[in-house]
């Protein structure tokens, strides 16, 4: 049995140790934030929630559709219009599955990676607190975005090359409750001006409570990389006033901003993982096959597949 490590609870991360954990190696979970499933989000405020990230997504290959399928069966899935699936009753409940049977500790960044001669070490945030997660691994996954991914592998000494050439587009995403009929009657609409790019009726979604109406406003990505670096609240004036064609007569009730700095892959590395078998060191995530949930499936399940190649395979019958 060797025991992982992987950095990052999204679903590329999550993916890769729940095969490897099934398989029979000790894996534990690093997760910088409080809450699992990278983009896939769902924020909860004053009783309400907002998918705020990914909103929706599709299966397309067969092995994601058979993890859809079972996901369905759980009822963490569920269709949102035709073709389009979401997590229930939000969207980090695909996450949540895949994390069940897993040691995870949330609020747990890393910052340094350390290979010695009995293997990988962590330095870890707040280390009075996660004394238990320095070490050793027998190999670490990172599964994190790749200019973060990249800055954790110089750490180490280490670097991965295709990493390099990866670019993402953030995005600022609006998130607002009204109290009234709004005009927009449809669950979704793309919208071509400046700024917003997309508004989601969250509370058309299955599982979600229908009132009041919660919306999320994703700006476009040349407005976003234009103001990314302002504060909450010098971005949200203009995202309501851009929504307010779409109200009626609904009555604010309340909003939050979030920006979302690697939001969606504009240049993937083309590449369904990376490892490196001398270092036993790997990376993951949507930005290897592009910007969807299931690319970023299909590349934790391609590097578990490398891992379990190379390591081992665990002693079932060892006590």
């Amino acid at each position: 049995m060797a025991r992982i490590a992987i950095i990052g609870a999204g679903i590329s991360g999550l993916t890769a140790a729940r095969r490897l954990h099934d398989a029979g190696h000790d894996c534990l979970v690093l997760e910088k934030s409080r809450g699992l499933g990278g983009r896939m989000a769902t924020r909860r405020a004053n009783h309400l929630t907002f998918d705020h990230g990914a909103q929706f997504f599709t299966a397309r290959g067969a092995r994601f559709a058979r993890q859809v399928q079972a996901w369905q069966q759980q009822g963490v899935v569920a269709t949102w219009g035709d073709g389009r699936l979401v997590g229930c009753p939000g969207m980090t409940a695909p996450a949540d599955a895949l994390a069940t049977p897993l040691n995870v500790r949330l609020n747990s960044r890393v910052e340094t990676l350390l290979r010695s001669v009995d293997g990988w070490h962590l330095r870890v945030e707040r280390p009075s607190e996660n004394a238990d997660l320095d070490g050793p691994f027998d190999a670490v996954l990172l599964a994190l975005p790749a200019p973060q991914a990249a800055e954790l592998a110089v750490t180490a000494g280490m670097g991965f090359p295709e990493l390099d050439g990866v670019r993402y587009a953030p995005c600022i995403a609006l998130l607002a409750a009204f109290e009234g009929q709004i005009t927009m009657d449809r669950p979704s609409q793309e919208l071509s001006g400046q700024p917003l790019a997309w508004v989601a009726r969250n509370n058309t979604k299955p599982g979600r409570n229908a009132k009041p109406e919660t919306l999320v406003a994703h700006a476009g990505p040349d407005w976003s990389r234009e103001h990314i670096q302002k504060g909450p609240d010098q971005l949200a004036q203009p995202l309501l006033t851009a929504l307010r064609p779409l109200l009626g007569s609904a009555r604010l009730l309340q909003h939050q901003v979030h920006r979302w700095l690697y939001a969606r892959v504009e240049q993937a590395a083309d590449q369904s993982c990376l490892w490196d078998a001398e270092q036993r060191l790997g990376a993951c995530g949507d930005w290897a096959l592009g910007p969807r949930v299931e690319a970023a499936f299909d590349s934790g399940e391609a590097l578990a597949d490398t891992v379990l190649q190379a390591l081992p395979a665990p002693d079932r019958h060892a006590q």
